[in-house]
């Protein structure tokens, strides 16, 4: 087992790993629409979407892996609402051969977040 952590994706804001290589198969944790540069959050739900699958892409470039090597995402919206919204700017990240994937709303999320977005992918 490897731990993965890269500047290029936000720190752990708790006690986990950005990532976790095992086997083969790197685990991301579940990514917030922060940018690294900033530490912000900012955008619609287009952009925060768009920014958690930038921070998703760097920690498995750091793990010698890509975003056409995920095999499963799970996201967490805070309403369902916006669930319309985030397979539009999903869907450019993904446009042929897309992974399994789950989406749940959840009652809150760190730092008021409105998606969180965690993957599993093979190096």
């Amino acid at each position: 087992m490897s731990i993965v952590s890269t500047k290029n994706a936000p720190a752990a804001i708790g006690p986990y790993s950005q990532g976790v290589c095992i086997n083969g198969f790197v685990f991301v944790s579940g990514q917030l629409p922060i940018n690294p540069e900033s530490g912000e959050m900012t955008g619609d739900i287009k952009e925060k979407t768009a920014q958690s699958l930038r921070n998703i892409a760097a920690v498995l470039e750091e793990a010698g892996s890509s975003l056409d090597k995920i095999v499963k995402t799970t996201i967490f919206v805070s309403d369902l609402s916006l669930f319309a919204d985030v397979n539009q700017a999903y869907g450019e990240f993904f446009k042929e051969n897309a992974p399994a994937r789950s989406c749940v709303q959840a009652a809150a999320l760190p730092k008021g977040a409105d998606i969180e977005i965690e993957a599993i992918a093979y190096v």
